[in-house]
């Protein structure tokens, strides 16, 4: 998609919480959800050991190998790569990373749609949390328990600088920086950073960073549709069944001519004739009325155009 040079990014939402959208809202909701539940078990104790050493041991992401500082061995399990993205280990941690979701996020979002969205935020996550467990070994002894949505939330930065490499960031609200170089010069820290025994994880960072790369390279080149990819695993799963399940009767179909029940189900989809493609002028005009007044007052069909654009390779 075309961008003007001279776009600002002034992030949509501050019409109230309301206007979000909906994965954005589900996932800081769940994340401040699962921060209480940390806050609360800080306090409390099971058998000699604080409630927080048995969330980390259970749902933060756990070294393959190692031991712990309670002188177990750590607990790796598969569901950890997406549990973990949802703990924070304070205040500060959690706030930054919903302010950047929310300040990156809901453009991504509208464009992806909700449903591509969710899984691009999990699987830059999961690339996160594969890094961190393959590379951090051979890095350094000293393994610890890994939470929070940084990684993910830097797959999210660099799909907006793949969208927008053109607009302006105000840093601090008062200095604008062009998106690709500010959130170039971010991951570049991060590469810097690596081996720097803190408590954050340089790692897990450029893990969500590439993985959310490779995604928006891989959806550009061979434009990925979610609701075709599930509509085909449930076709599928129920082609299996269908095989599978003695004594069904399958459908005769002959109150659709040659075309079977299954074909039906997807009659006017398959049939229709396709809206032709919006123009270059008609995105820009699009982009510029997001810039003033926010995606939630595009009509209808401008939200077709722009996803249709967002598809184009």
């Amino acid at each position: 998609m075309s961008q003007n040079s001279n776009n600002s990014y002034r992030p949509a939402g501050f019409g109230g919480f309301s206007m979000l959208p909906p994965i954005i809202k589900q996932l800081i909701i769940i994340n401040i959800g699962v921060f209480l539940v940390q806050t609360l078990l800080e306090s409390i104790q099971f058998g000699g050991y604080p409630g927080w050493y048995f969330l980390n041991r259970y749902f933060a992401l756990n070294p393959l190998t190692g031991i712990d500082q309670a002188g177990q061995s750590y607990n790796f399990q598969i569901w950890q790569v997406f549990s973990y993205q949802f703990m924070h280990g304070g205040f500060s941690h959690i706030f930054f990373n919903m302010f950047m979701l929310w300040m990156f996020g809901n453009e991504i979002e509208n464009i992806m749609g909700s449903k591509k969205f969710l899984l691009f935020y999990l699987l830059s996550g999961v690339g996160a949390a594969a890094v961190q467990l393959i590379i951090g070994p051979m890095l350094s002894s000293q393994l610890a328990f890994t939470i929070g949505a940084s990684g993910a939330v830097y797959g999210v930065m660099i799909a907006f600088a793949l969208f927008f490499p053109e607009r302006q960031i105000y840093v601090y609200f008062l200095f604008p920086v062009k998106a690709k170089f500010l959130i170039a010069f971010l991951v570049l820290i991060e590469f810097m950073s690596v081996g720097d025994m803190s408590l954050v994880a340089h790692l897990a960072h450029i893990g969500g960073a590439l993985t959310g790369f490779a995604f928006v390279m891989l959806d550009k080149k061979n434009n990925y549709n979610i609701d075709s990819l599930f509509n085909k695993v449930k076709d599928s799963a129920t082609s299996f069944t269908e095989n599978n399940t003695k004594g069904f009767r399958k459908p005769s179909g002959s109150l659709f001519g040659k075309k079977s029940v299954q074909d039906a189900e997807f009659y006017d989809i398959n049939d229709v004739k396709k809206p032709p493609t919006p123009t270059p002028s008609e995105i820009d005009r699009i982009l510029d009325k997001i810039s003033s007044s926010g995606y939630q007052n595009l009509t209808a069909e401008e939200k077709r155009l722009l996803f249709e654009a967002s598809k184009k390779k």
